[in-house]
């Protein structure tokens, strides 16, 4: 028996062995295999899709120095749709609705960018802490916003994709709920409301993976 409202989003279900979070890596299940002579539908499909997404990111990053680097945000962009669509499916975890999940993405690459802009482009770093053409007196405290804003950029990414992923999920839990208690007629609404809230769903899904993998392709291009 569940003890609140929020166990049911919890990995740990299970004192002896949890395989909760094993539901991140089914994607990997989901890619075509290549192997075959002539491919087949699902690999022209994802083909096509791999193909547009990196047209995508590369109109963002603008380097020609930095070609492969488009295949790090197509395979994040990949691994949080497909994880953020297996979480509507019952009796799967969602493993991007929570905040472990989400850090453990943007945190390593958040860092990696410091790393080369501060390694690389220090003078660059350091003209990016100083609006151009800001009064003098506020240079201080401009500084000191700027660097905090960079400073809590994973953490914001984190809460945005965790938040959005958790906020319809449990008012779908909500709804289903109060199913039991309801008349025939009623129930047929609260059905048609859940399908109405499943398409919205599916929809923020693609819009939070699509908005996760933007921003840390925006950041990488900032540091170089």
């Amino acid at each position: 028996m569940m003890a609140n409202l929020f166990s049911s989003f919890d990995p740990t279900t299970s004192n002896w062995l949890s395989m909760n979070w094993t539901s991140t890596m089914l994607f990997m299940l989901l890619i075509p295999p290549s192997f075959w002579v002539s491919p087949s539908r699902n690999n022209m499909v994802w083909m096509k899709m791999s193909h547009f997404i990196h047209s995508e990111f590369k109109t963002l990053i603008k380097q020609e120095n930095f070609k492969g680097s488009t295949i790090i945000f197509m395979s994040l962009f990949l691994m949080i749709l497909i994880n953020n669509f297996m979480g509507l499916f019952p009796y799967i975890f969602t493993s991007s609705s929570h905040m472990n999940f989400a850090l453990t993405l943007s945190i390593p690459l958040w860092m990696s960018f410091m790393l080369f802009g501060w390694i690389n482009n220090t003078i660059s770093m350091f003209a990016h802490l100083v609006p151009q053409g800001a009064p003098s007196v506020l240079l201080p405290f401009l500084v000191i916003v700027e660097s905090v804003s960079n400073v809590i950029r994973p953490g914001t990414l984190a809460i945005r994709l965790s938040a959005n992923m958790i906020a319809g999920h449990l008012l779908l839990t909500l709804l289903g709920n109060s199913g039991a208690n309801l008349t025939i007629l009623a129930l047929n609404i609260l059905i048609m409301v859940q399908i109405i809230l499943l398409l919205l769903e599916s929809a923020v899904a693609m819009i939070q993976a699509y908005v996760f993998s933007i921003l840390t392709t925006l950041y990488s291009s900032e540091v170089n």
